[in-house]
């Protein structure tokens, strides 16, 4: 993912510098990143796979949006992909497909796919969970896509087994409403020393009249 360094605006967090950007599934327009851009924000990461398997059309719209508004100028537009587990949902590899495809059809740029593992109708064995995540990530890979896992440590404890490390060569985008932008209260887990993102607070009121957003930072 690329990073670029900026001077953290009057927003509220103990840093001095920082990198901050906003996931949601509110609809933003391209006058909305421009505005979000000019206050400090730099890196958007939009929902494009659902987890009743559909795609998310509005954050595909929001990703080119955020490209246009921002240009070369962004830190990095991302998606994210929040897997499907009911009996009728397709297989973790064509999930993978379909939300990339959506990606390219439309013309949707984007850096990173960030893959969603939260407790949220996986099921109970863990061995199939962990096949799971390895088959979205063997797809990405086959694909040319870079890819991240979006988690915790609960939640990896209850989906994989809090010790298993089969995905930590990849980057951590790390959920923890702990409202401080850093990496401080880490606590390392599935192999992952440290996170690449640290999602510090949840369903805020966005600026530049952005419904509720999540927060994020990366040093």
């Amino acid at each position: 993912m690329n990073r670029l360094a900026l001077l953290l605006l009057a927003l509220g967090v103990a840093q001095s510098s920082a990198t901050l950007g906003i996931d949601t599934i509110a609809s933003i327009s391209t006058s909305g990143f421009q505005c979000l851009k000019n206050n400090g924000y730099w890196f958007y990461i939009g929902r494009v796979g659902q987890s009743n398997g559909g795609i998310d059309q509005g954050g595909i719209q929001n990703i080119k949006n955020a490209n246009s508004a921002v240009l070369s100028c962004m830190g990095a537009v991302d998606a994210y992909l929040f897997p499907c587990h009911s009996s009728g949902c397709a297989s973790a590899k064509q999930q993978v497909i379909n939300t990339v495809n959506a990606l390219h059809n439309a013309g949707a740029k984007f850096g990173t796919l960030w893959l969603d593992v939260e407790i949220y109708n996986w099921g109970s064995d863990q061995g199939t969970n962990r096949q799971f995540i390895l088959d979205m990530v063997a797809q990405c890979k086959s694909m040319g896509v870079t890819v991240g896992i979006y988690t915790n440590n609960n939640n990896w404890s209850s989906i994989v087994g809090i010790n298993w490390n089969g995905v930590a060569a990849y980057p951590l985008w790390w959920a923890n409403y702990n409202g401080a932008a850093n990496f401080n209260n880490f606590v390392p887990f599935g192999g992952w020393s440290k996170p690449s993102i640290h999602q510090y607070q949840g369903d805020v009121k966005g600026a530049c009249s952005v419904g509720n957003v999540d927060m994020n930072w990366y040093p």
